[in-house]
């Protein structure tokens, strides 16, 4: 009988072959964290000049404070240094004021910044801030458009859906019980809905009259990180809902990811999604066969452009470092559910992209260059960011044994 989800423990299994350049690539970001500490102190790091290296930080840590702190917590996890612990759980702490603002990504905020803080690390304090974050973003939830809304912190309208929220909201949302299960499956399951009516996934939708939907302009069609942020909130459904989801809704889910991860998904295979009423099991969305892809479709480059409308603008190595940490965390789950050769395939594609990373993108300092922030408003375009050092620090940990996958 296949293992569960739950059964994964332990490091990634065959991993000795990939490390002596990974490790090389570990031991560089970890070294390039400790400079950006000593350099914003108590802020938080958004973006570098991939040239000067010198950081636009934040004293209030934006959307991306929960990588930062999840970064100090990868370091202080790897040394063990009673300094690296205090100034973790003091960057976490830092987070706190986020807790109640009328915004969804206080799932990227509040996952990535208490995971590693109250698993592994320990922290009670972590523990109790991830809670009360939870708590007012389960409030938040609107049973009728089945989401948490994009909210109104950062200024626009509030009732969007947007595909960057739903990483880290779905297991946040999954730790409240079976409230918490059925909000968080809605949550990802509006998104995938509304993601997968276009070809290529639009990442965001305004609410229209009655319970309709709108395109959005911004972020277009083929923006780098709309696969990356699904793919990783699909791990983390099938992985964090695992107890409540029924054959077909497992089965939906993994043909949602193999549609993701296939050379090219054909127009139109949408999905449209029953959703479970209080008590019920989470159950399967129906979703339309995917008309056959041809054998000649290239498969994704493993650096994407920023706009995948616009392949000679710049790249966005960020987008890439989520997508390798997405699919370690499936090929756990496929492994882990007697999908060998899938895992086999999600594996590689990852260890590939974290290679490229490494050798064609990794500074001497150890800093993640050519992200790009915001390519149609060109803000950082060619950068480090922080959340790419990050989803890199936390691929090469996953592929070289170093972390549990779903321990963040």
């Amino acid at each position: 009988m296949p293992e569960t989800a739950h059964d994964l423990e332990g490091p990634m299994p065959e991993t000795a072959h990939d490390t002596p350049w990974a490790d090389r690539a570990w031991t560089a970001v970890l070294e390039r964290t400790g400079q950006t500490a000593a350099e914003v102190g108590p802020r938080f790091p958004l973006y570098a000049d991939s040239e000067s290296g010198t950081w636009k930080s934040t004293s209030k840590g934006s959307w991306t404070g929960g990588f930062w702190a999840g970064l100090l917590w990868l370091r202080a996890l790897a040394s063990g240094a009673p300094q690296d612990r205090a100034a973790a759980a003091a960057c976490t702490g830092r987070l706190a004021d986020w807790a109640d603002q009328d915004t969804a990504t206080r799932g990227l905020i509040f996952w990535y910044g208490t995971a590693l803080a109250a698993g592994p690390g320990g922290d009670r304090t972590a523990a109790a801030l991830r809670e009360k974050a939870a708590r007012s973003c389960l409030a938040a939830y609107d049973p009728q458009r089945q989401l948490v809304p994009w909210g109104a912190a950062f200024g626009g309208p509030r009732m969007l859906a947007r595909v960057d929220s739903v990483p880290g909201l779905v297991p946040l949302l999954a730790g409240l019980a079976a409230e918490g299960e059925r909000a968080a499956y809605g949550h990802l399951m509006r998104h995938l809905t509304l993601s997968r009516t276009e070809c290529p996934p639009r990442p965001a939708w305004q609410a229209g009259p009655g319970d309709g939907w709108m395109p959005c302009a911004e972020p277009a069609p083929g923006w780098s990180r709309t696969m990356p942020w699904m793919l990783l909130g699909l791990a983390d459904g099938l992985h964090f809902l695992a107890d409540g989801l029924d054959s077909r809704a497992a089965g939906a889910l993994w043909e949602a990811v193999e549609g993701l991860t296939a050379a090219r998904p054909a127009s139109g295979d949408g999905f449209t999604a029953p959703w479970p009423a209080p008590g019920d099991r989470l159950t399967a969305p129906r979703l339309a066969r995917p008309a056959p892809l041809a054998s000649s479709v290239p498969l994704a480059p493993l650096i994407p452009p920023a706009q995948e409308t616009h392949p000679s603008g710049p790249v966005d190595t960020s987008a890439a470092a989520i997508e390798s940490v997405a699919l370690l965390k499936l090929a756990a789950l496929a492994r882990a559910t007697g999908r060998g050769s899938e895992a086999e395939r999600l594996t590689a594609r990852a260890r590939q992209i974290l290679h490229r990373l490494c050798t064609g993108h990794l500074s001497d300092r150890g800093a993640l260059t050519d992200g790009c922030y915001d390519a149609g408003r060109a803000l950082a375009p060619c950068h480090e960011l922080i959340w790419g050092d990050f989803f890199l620090a936390l691929g090469l940990a996953l592929l070289t044994g170093r972390a549990d996958p779903f321990m963040t």
